[in-house]
This record gives structure tokens, sequence and C-alpha cells, in this order.
């Protein structure tokens, strides 16, 4: 039976290519996100990395005021290393895929003088 704007195929070849994108718009949605993750994360530790050269150029310790300048979600994922006066933070992005992730590993730095 034929509908008033066209046959009663056409309906069922729009949820066939429905179907067929929605892959693409999937994968197309994840790295969106993965992108927006990265940079965020980038975000971090570069905001983590100033944090703690401004505690070493103040005689604290640089790796508590870098870990308590980062989220909850990054304390697992985080590998902070201080030399001389330089403070470097590399820091994985949240991801579905821990190998992408490991990939996408960012790294942020600062540096002061110690007193």
């Amino acid at each position: 039976m034929a509908s008033p704007g066209g046959s009663a195929t056409e309906g069922g070849q729009a949820t066939v290519e429905l179907v067929a994108a929605l892959p693409a718009l999937l994968l197309a949605g994840y790295i969106a996100f993965q992108v927006l993750a990265t940079g965020y994360a980038l975000s971090i530790a570069d905001g983590a990395a100033e944090a703690g050269a401004l505690a070493l150029a103040s005689g604290r310790s640089a790796t508590e005021a870098t870990h308590a300048a980062l989220p909850g979600w990054a304390a697992d994922d985080v590998e902070v290393s201080v030399s001389g006066g330089r403070v470097t933070v590399r820091l994985q992005p949240p991801s579905l895929s821990e190998a992408l992730a490991e990939r996408l590993t960012v790294t942020g730095s600062a540096a002061a003088r110690p007193r």
C-alpha cells in the first residue's frame, strides 16, 4: 500500500540508511569526546605542573602540591617528576580504551627556582 507522499519501501530505505550510518555517527562522537578529553587533560596537567612549581619556589613539596591540584579521576593516571626547578606532569586522559589513553598521554611542565 502506497503512502500519500511516497511508496512503502521508502520508509524501509530510510531505516536501512539510518542503521548503516549509526556506527559512523557513534565513531564520530567517540572521536570528538576523545579529542576534548585529551585537551582537558593537557590543561589540567599544565595547571598541576604550575602549582607544583609555585610550591617548589616557596619551599613546599612540589609533588604534594601537584597531586592536590589534580581532580580525583586523575590520581591513578598521573606521573610527577621534579628535577632541579622543573616540575613535569604526565597524565593519561579519560578514555574507554586503556591502550588509546596510553598513546594520548599528555605532558605539562613548569619551572621555578627553589628556595
